[in-house]
């Protein structure tokens, strides 16, 4: 089932009817969680209302981390399986997983101000999230820089899969070393140590970033598709 849809096309035709529907509900689901998180949410006995920042921190932090693995993922799927979807949903996500890093950086940048004292410290967390950033920008670079699109997801393929070793370091610097970066706050769901009136906008926020993921995604892979074909008309066109 799941490799029916592996054909660019068939894949076409399914996004065009779920893309819409993921953007109204992004957008419904961004107005709620702003909502509940700057009216609804208390101020935290700590950090006061910088603790708001979370509510967009977190997520794009959580998809900058997840988008990868979907690349890596990706690159496992194209090398192995030779998908061609596998490579154009690859270099659609990359991006997309820039953009959310540079909003990591940027918003965790904003809060340390108020909470550390400076907007940058070379911190472990802070660190591999700038070099997951880099690794975003290289798989860019790649991905541009043949005209052969084969070789670059070939390539790009490659330097995704090696830098998997960066996720887990980003995900437990904060317990492997000591560091400015607080530890995670739902490290598990029965007992998080965060509460509900705060966890409940941070959800909303996740599942609306999500959502927008979703429906950027399907519009960048079926511009990509669609470059793809201009490519081969081009091609068959100089033959």
């Amino acid at each position: 089932m799941i490799f029916k849809f592996a054909n660019p096309l068939k894949f076409q035709k399914l996004t065009d009817s779920i893309q819409p529907f993921v953007s109204y509900l992004a957008l419904i689901l961004l107005i709620l969680g702003l909502f509940f998180g700057f009216f609804m949410s208390p101020p935290d006995y700590l950090q006061g209302e910088t603790v708001r920042i979370m509510y967009v921190h977190v997520p794009c932090a959580w998809f900058s981390l997840m988008i990868y693995s979907v690349i890596a993922l990706c690159a496992v799927f194209a090398i192995v399986f030779k998908h061609t979807l596998a490579y154009i949903i690859s270099r659609a996500c990359a991006p997309i997983g820039a953009c959310f890093t540079i909003a990591t950086l940027l918003t965790g940048s904003i809060w340390g101000k108020p909470t550390w004292g400076t907007w940058w410290v070379w911190d472990a967390r802070l660190t591999s999230e700038l070099i997951l950033l880099f690794i975003y920008i290289g798989l860019m670079i790649i991905h541009n820089s043949y005209d052969d699109k084969s070789k670059s997801d070939r390539y790009a393929s490659i330097l995704a899969l090696i830098g998997v070793v960066n996720l887990p370091i980003i995900k437990w610097s904060v317990d492997w070393w000591n560091t400015l970066h607080q530890p995670a706050s739902i490290s598990k769901f029965s007992s998080p140590s965060i509460d509900s009136s705060m966890m409940v906008p941070l959800f909303i926020m996740t599942f609306s970033i999500f959502c927008f993921f979703i429906s950027i995604l399907l519009i960048r892979i079926k511009g990509e598709i669609i470059q793809r074909k201009i490519d081969v008309l081009r091609l068959n066109q100089l033959k």
